[in-house]
């Protein structure tokens, strides 16, 4: 049995977003990436999750792109016109 080492990333808080990466094993081996953006408190929480098409030889590397890719649109929606 092989064991591979992933390192678990605590969400990252940007103003009132928490945004956390969800990787996920696919059966080929590779992982897919996920994030969820989170803001909000109890019944007036909100929690959308985005899923990527694209594939990555790690967990870490699967995590790295979610964080960026929920930083992103943080930005995006958070911009000021």
């Amino acid at each position: 049995m092989i064991f591979t080492k992933t390192i678990e990333q605590t969400p990252l808080t940007m103003g009132k977003y928490r945004i956390a990466a969800c990787p996920r094993q696919l059966p080929c081996g590779q992982f897919a990436a996920q994030v969820s953006i989170a803001s909000g408190r109890g019944s007036a929480c909100t929690d959308r999750v985005m899923r990527f098409h694209e594939e990555f030889p790690s967990h870490d590397a699967a995590a790295q792109f979610s964080i960026a890719q929920g930083i992103d649109w943080v930005h995006a929606t958070t911009r000021t016109h």
